[in-house]
């Protein structure tokens, strides 16, 4: 076994572990301090709660990564296919032991959080990126996914906020949702047209024939399943961005209203 080999294994471990340990010990005390509502939520919430703060955590960590790699890494942008940027295989690492760690903890808290949309997407990324850990293809293609990452932190907000009873029409609440929707569709969505187009152009030439049929059907496959999900993902919070803001100007005509009668 190499070194190269043994510091993923032991990256993976290692991001395994402190997730584990930010949600069973880490999140009840920092998010006791910084918001006092948490020790009011019963403990189904604060089971959800800790997974988001993990989530939020993983995906700053991976997502910053990641886009560093998307815009600097000199080997990747290269070769997409076979450029071997040592930092993109260690966030894919990372990344794949948070991924097994919120399996974990979907699977023992199913009552609470499970989600059969979350095991297929974790289970999908995990088939993917063991290619790009074993085999050493993709690792750009992949960091280049892991941008999606970056819409998490706006998601798992909206959350707590409503964990911790905000009201809806709140600036922070309102400000929060409409990055939610910005930022989602900007690093899942606009992503899909030329992630495609790229597959595409690279179909048929030699660095992509060595790939091999399994890598080649693994690539479209896991891609095709975790895009369907983030465009069901994108509608659901559409449309609640849309109802928000709808609701909002309702809110504010009425006041206008009631303000001319006043006068």
């Amino acid at each position: 076994m190499d070194t190269n080999t043994i510091l993923l294994i032991s990256t993976c471990f290692a991001s395994f572990f402190t997730f584990q340990v930010i949600f069973h010990v880490l999140s009840y005390w920092f998010s006791a301090k910084i918001s006092p509502g948490f020790n009011n939520l019963n403990f189904q919430k604060k089971i959800e709660w800790n997974s988001r703060v993990v989530s939020t955590c993983h995906s700053l960590l991976v997502g910053v990564v990641g886009l560093y790699i998307f815009l600097f890494d000199e080997a990747g942008i290269a070769d997409p296919l076979w450029g071997d940027p040592s930092l993109g295989k260690v966030n894919v690492a990372i990344a794949s032991g948070y991924l097994v760690s919120d399996l974990l903890i979907l699977i023992w808290y199913w009552k609470v959080i499970g989600d059969k949309y979350f095991v297929i997407h974790h289970c999908t990324a995990l088939y993917a990126y063991h290619f790009i850990l074993k085999d050493g293809v993709l690792v750009y293609i992949g960091n280049f996914r892991l941008l999606a990452e970056l819409s998490s932190p706006f998601v798992n907000q909206r959350w707590f906020f409503e964990a911790l009873k905000y009201p809806k029409f709140s600036k922070a609440n309102v400000i929060n949702g409409i990055l939610m929707t910005v930022v989602f569709f900007v690093v899942r969505i606009a992503a899909i047209p030329p992630f495609y187009s790229y597959m595409y152009s690279v179909f048929g030439t030699e660095a992509y024939a060595r790939l091999g049929f399994l890598i080649q059907f693994s690539w479209f496959a896991t891609c095709v399943v975790l895009d369907v999900m983030n465009v069901m993902w994108m509608i659901k919070i559409s449309k609640g961005c849309i109802k928000v803001i709808s609701l909002l100007r309702q809110e504010k005509a009425r006041k206008s209203l009631q303000n001319g009668k006043l006068d």
